[in-house]
């Protein structure tokens, strides 16, 4: 009985002491506290660069939270340790919330060590004789708790960066497929920090996943392309706008991996974003007519599907396979023509042209050369053929007298 009664009072003794202890070395903190501030800053300006390259109004911010930091570490030191280290609530709150977008997290945790050096230099003069185990102590652990509070801070405003951000990358797409270049969508994209150029616009099926899943793996393959990205999903179509691709196809081949089942338009290449309504137009109307060809390539060019574009109403195929197809077969004469009809109509036999427009098969086949080299496309070539017959219709139909 007697002994466990000494145990219990050595036990009450030193517990007192560490009291006691904590109190005088309190005292002190708090005595030194308006040097801290100072000798942490001048601490920085001679152990980080990247705080030697701040302005001064931002270093300014920094003299706040090291100051504020240093202040609830010594509440927390009186309180003897039990309270909570809210590094986002205490700290942060001191200072503007532009910080949080000019501070990094590394430069927080370099921040916290040095203010956290400072106070260990001092450490025999601030503790109280016999107490700077005790200070030592508290420090390590008052370190370790901000780093996991201002981890959990920059984790939370990452979240809620990445939310606007995509919120904001729905509207840029929305408002180019919408064809509004207002200032609206300069400056949403000013805001993503959009500056690249050339651009192209792809057009797809969404995967069955959730939307900000599918922005994120996106963004994640194109950094891998070093290609710029912004995404938006529209029920079950997904548009992706790339820019700073050297080359377009071969970006869009990887890209088109993160789509879903089904076909995947790349429209032609824009000077910049703002020019990137025809692109993103072109790829919603190939996509839209991909079904009338269904071994289409994946991805495929906008402009490899205009005779299924034209078909299926789009007015821009119809008017470029008007002017930049036909025209320029009807401009170079009548043989060129007649030639290009009746091959086609023969079935793509040099012999049956030759035969009914009494030439030599030589000169087809230089005709054809010729239509090829004005076009683009190769009689001879299934697909070639099939565009230029929709061609020759549909500038037939321009021709037409307005009464017929």
């Amino acid at each position: 009985m007697g002994r466990g009664w000494h145990s219990c009072s050595v036990s009450n003794d030193a517990e007192g002491g560490n009291r006691d202890l904590r109190e005088q070395t309190t005292r002190r903190l708090e005595t030194a506290l308006s040097t801290f501030g100072t000798a942490a800053l001048a601490r920085m300006e001679e152990r980080l660069p990247w705080f030697r390259r701040m302005p001064a109004e931002q270093r300014s911010w920094i003299g706040l939270v090291a100051q504020t930091s240093i202040a609830a570490f010594v509440d927390w030191f009186r309180n003897g340790e039990k309270t909570r280290v809210a590094l986002g609530g205490e700290v942060f709150a001191t200072a503007p919330r532009e910080m949080m977008r000019t501070i990094r997290l590394q430069h927080t945790v370099d921040m916290v060590r040095v203010i956290s050096e400072v106070v260990e230099t001092r450490l025999h003069d601030l503790a109280a004789p016999g107490g700077e185990a005790q200070l030592r102590e508290a420090i390590l652990r008052y370190t370790r708790e901000v780093a996991f509070s201002a981890a959990q801070v920059y984790a939370r405003a990452a979240e809620t960066r990445g939310a606007w951000d995509a919120r904001l990358e729905a509207l840029v797409v929305d408002s180019l497929l919408r064809g509004d270049g207002d200032d609206g969508l300069h400056s949403w994209a000013a805001a993503l920090g959009w500056t690249t150029k050339p651009v192209f616009v792809l057009a797809g099926h969404a995967p069955e996943e959730d939307p900000e899943a599918i922005a994120d793996q996106i963004r994640l393959s194109a950094r891998r392309l070093r290609v710029d990205v912004l995404s938006g999903v529209q029920g079950h179509r997904l548009i992706v706008i790339a820019g700073g691709a050297e080359d377009p196809l071969a970006a869009a081949q990887l890209l088109s991996a993160k789509f879903g089942p089904g076909p995947v338009v790349v429209g032609p290449e824009a000077p910049d974003l703002y020019g990137a309504t025809a692109s993103a137009r072109a790829a919603l109307a190939g996509l839209r007519s991909a079904v009338g060809w269904p071994d289409a390539p994946r991805p495929v060019l906008a402009a490899e599907l205009l005779p299924e574009r034209a078909l299926d109403g789009d007015a821009v195929a119809r008017e470029y396979l008007v002017s930049e197809v036909y025209g320029p077969i009807q401009a170079a004469g009548a043989p060129l023509l007649d030639t290009l009809t009746t091959y086609l109509e023969q079935g793509s036999s040099l012999e049956a042209t030759a035969r009914l427009l009494y030439v030599h098969p030589n000169t087809v086949r230089y005709r054809l050369r010729r239509v090829s080299e004005l076009t683009g496309l190769p009689p001879t070539d299934g697909r070639g053929a099939f565009t230029l017959r929709i061609a020759l219709v549909l500038g037939r139909f321009a021709e037409r007298p307005r009464s017929a």
